[in-house]
């Protein structure tokens, strides 16, 4: 993580100054956190895990509209994250990714289908080229991760219950020239695993 130069004043970060600024920033809209460039003003004791629970300080954030107001200015740059206003930057531990999708909607059938996902903090994406799916696989276990873009470079995991759904509703299709199984949302396949995997063709 970049620290802040040497003989710049900083101001050290706390939850209740980004609270204001997000605040402030957010009444119009969505905050357009990717026009901002504050200073970098260091990391905050702040953690999202893998199962999308924010703690703060070593302690789980309870209040879901605090959660939200912050979720809402969370910026990646590069591999890392930040809680950005547009007075300051500040750095964040994010485990896997910033959100979790845990719903989906399915409206259509077949090659016309649109999946809708619902993150933790109520954000929604209809998957599709602007909000692709993707599935990384662990290297070792071999055990599926799957993803949906949300906004920007921010993903969401998708929890463990709509992969299940998203693998029920999921179909055999060609790829360039190989078979894959996976999902159809917003006139895009996503593949999910090679059908081979699957002992089917």
């Amino acid at each position: 993580m970049t620290k802040a130069m040497s003989g710049q004043k900083i101001v050290k970060p706390s939850a209740e100054n980004l609270v204001s600024a997000a605040k402030a920033a957010g009444k119009k809209g969505p905050p357009p956190v990717h026009l901002w460039n504050p200073p970098f003003c260091g990391d905050l004791d702040m953690r999202i895990a893998r199962d999308g629970t924010w703690w703060y300080l070593g302690t789980p954030m309870g209040r879901k509209e605090l959660v939200k107001l912050f979720s809402s200015i969370i910026r990646k740059d590069g591999d890392d994250y930040f809680l950005v206003t547009p007075v300051e930057k500040v750095g964040i531990t994010v485990d896997d990714a910033p959100f979790v999708a845990v719903d989906f909607e399915v409206s259509g059938t077949g090659s016309d289908q649109t999946l809708t996902f619902t993150t933790q903090v109520d954000d929604t994406a209809e998957a599709g080229p602007d909000h692709p799916i993707r599935v990384a696989r662990d290297p070792e276990t071999g055990e599926p991760s799957p993803y949906v873009l949300i906004r920007a470079n921010l993903e969401a995991l998708i929890d463990r219950k709509s992969f299940y759904r998203l693998v029920d509703i999921g179909c055999h299709e060609n790829v360039e020239g190989t078979s894959w199984f996976g999902v159809w949302s917003g006139g895009k396949f996503f593949p999910i695993i090679a059908s081979a995997e699957l002992g089917e063709s």
